[in-house]
C-alpha cells in the first residue's frame, strides 16, 4: 500500500504512472534486505537540498556493498523531469531507491554490480503549521555500526524504528525519544531532535549511531548565519526534561514542535518558530 497519492515511478529508463511492481521475489533486496532509499521534498516549485539527498542515497548504496548506477547529477535531472507531471503547488515526496538483485555464492553478500534503481514520486501534504507531538522513552535503542548499517538510510533499519513508535503509541504518545547504545539521547523514532535551554540551541552530537540529517544540517547552518550558536553535544533524557523548547527536524515536515516529553510540557517557543521561518525563507529563495 502506498503512503501518498498521484504516484509516478521512474524505472528502467522511463516514467511509469502509478505504483508498478519493480522488485522480483528472488531479488536479494526482497528476501535479504539489501535496499536503501532517500527522501527529498518538492513544494512551492522548489526541491531544497535535492542534490544532497541524491548524493546520500549513493553513499547509502555503497555502505550496503552496492555500486550506484546513477550519478547524483543525473538523478536530479530525472527527478525534475518527473516533477513536470505535478502542478507547481503540489507537495511531493521524492524517493530514490537502490536494491541488490543477486547475491554471491553464499547468497548473503550482494553482488555489487547487479543493482536495481528506481525513483518514486508521491503527493504527500506537508504537515499543518499547528502540528505538534508528544514524546516518551522507549526500551529500544539505536544500534552502533558494529551491529547494523547505521551509516546508511537502509530499509532494514526501519523495523526497529517501527517498534519504537508502536511502544510510544501504546503509552498514549506520538513518538519516542530514543537513546543510543550508551544511553544518551540520539534522535526520535522518525527524525533528528533539537532542544533549547536559556536561549541556547543543542542537538545530540553525531556519534555514528544515527544519520545526522540533511535538514538538521540546514537548520544548524541557518541558525549560525544569524549568530545563533548550536552546540552538538552529549545530551541526556534529564537535559530534555529541563529544556525550554524541543523540536524535531526531518525531511518529511522540516520542523515539528514537541510540546511534551513524558510528564514535561513545553511551549512552541520563539526559537522553534524562528527555525521554521528561516527554513522556509531559505528554501523558497534558493
Amino acid at each position: 500500500m502506498a503512503t501518498g497519492q498521484n504516484i509516478n515511478t521512474y524505472f528502467q529508463g522511463t516514467w511509469h504512472k502509478g505504483n508498478p511492481a519493480i522488485i522480483n521475489a528472488a531479488d536479494h533486496g526482497a528476501w535479504l534486505g539489501s535496499n536503501v532509499f532517500d527522501g527529498a521534498r518538492y513544494f512551492n516549485g522548489v526541491a531544497p537540498d535535492l542534490l544532497a539527498h541524491c548524493e546520500r542515497v549513493n553513499n547509502s548504496a555503497k555502505a550496503l556493498m552496492m555500486e550506484p548506477t546513477v550519478s547524483p547529477d543525473e538523478m536530479v535531472e530525472i527527478v525534475w523531469e518527473g516533477l513536470k507531471l505535478y502542478p507547481a503547488d503540489a507537495a511531493v515526496y521524492i524517493r530514490p531507491m537502490y536494491w541488490a538483485l543477486d547475491g554471491d555464492i553464499s547468497a548473503i553478500v550482494p553482488k555489487n554490480d547487479t543493482v536495481g534503481f528506481a525513483i518514486c514520486l508521491e503527493e504527500i501534504p506537508l504537515a499543518p503549521e499547528t502540528t505538534s507531538v508528544r514524546l516518551t522513552e522507549t526500551r529500544f535503542r539505536r544500534p552502533v555500526l558494529e551491529d547494523a548499517v547505521v551509516n546508511a538510510k537502509a530499509g532494514c533499519l526501519y523495523p526497529n524504528n517501527a517498534r519504537m513508535l508502536v511502544e510510544a503509541r501504546s503509552k498514549g504518545f506520538d513518538n519516542a525519544l530514543v537513546a543510543d547504545a550508551m544511553g544518551n539521547v540520539a534522535e526520535t523514532a522518525t527524525a533528528n531532535i533539537f532542544m533549547v535551554k536559556d536561549g541556547e540551541v543543542f542537538t545530540p552530537v553525531s556519534n555514528g549511531t544515527f544519520l545526522a540529517g540533511i535538514t538538521r544540517a540546514r537548520h544548524i547552518s541557518n541558525l549560525k548565519e544569524v549568530g545563533q550558536s548550536v552546540q552538538e553535544t552529549v545530551l541526556t533524557f534529564k537535559d530534555f526534561e529541563n529544556a525550554d523548547e524541543v523540536f524535531m527536524s526531518g525531511n518529511m515536515n522540516k520542523v515539528t514542535p514537541v510540546i511534551g516529553f513524558n510528564d514535561n510540557q513545553y511551549q512552541v517557543g520563539p526559537i522553534t518558530r524562528k527555525v521554521r521561518e528561516m527554513y522556509w525563507d531559505w528554501a523558497t529563495s534558493s
